[in-house]
């Protein structure tokens, strides 16, 4: 793993104990087995910004506080100047930059997503977390996949859906699709 993944994962074992929760409890809360949750916060397992963005708001702090170490700040405006935003190293076939991680108390969370192509187009890892998601798509094809459905989105296509359902995106011919993601 990453020295990314594993400072993040210190972050949230860190928060877990500082609010004196058992591992087995906040795996509870998250939904997943006990053992998948330590991989995770032992830094073994990438975790998935689902389940991150989960764990912020359990432990009622910024994403980007688990993602960089450091609190937003900015109260009036947040410029992030293209390409400029942290990456987000969170699964191989997808890298997340923060479009809006220096903005103290966000509403919604913001994400240039690049998703690279892969062998077949059969979807990976299904994420779900709470609230609803809007994805624009901006270069390549890209194809949602729920658990009962699929949408290909084109450049300038725009999907808005229930963000606890399961879903997962693939980048179709071959080449790489990117996408704006806003999570609320």
């Amino acid at each position: 793993m990453t020295e990314n993944i594993r400072q993040v994962a210190l972050r949230i074992k860190t928060l877990r104990e500082i609010s004196g929760e058992k591992p087995e409890a906040l795996a509870a809360v998250l939904g997943v087995s006990a053992d998948e949750y330590r991989r995770y916060e032992s830094g073994e397992a990438d975790i998935p910004v689902s389940l991150l963005y989960e764990i912020a708001g359990h432990f009622k702090v910024e994403l980007t506080a688990l993602l960089t170490g450091e609190e937003p700040r900015l109260h009036h405006y947040s410029l992030v100047r293209a390409g400029k935003g942290p990456s987000v190293e969170r699964r191989k076939e997808y890298a997340y930059q923060d479009l809006a991680y220096n903005f103290i108390h966000k509403r919604m969370e913001t994400f240039l997503v690049t998703v690279e192509p892969r062998a077949g187009e059969a979807p990976g890892h299904f994420n779900s977390h709470p609230g609803q998601e809007f994805n624009h798509c901006l270069e390549g094809t890209l194809k949602v996949c729920f658990e009962k459905s699929e949408v290909v989105l084109n450049p300038g296509d725009s999907l808005y859906f229930d963000s606890g359902q399961g879903h997962a995106m693939v980048a179709l011919e071959g080449k790489p699709a990117r996408f704006l993601a806003v999570i609320l």
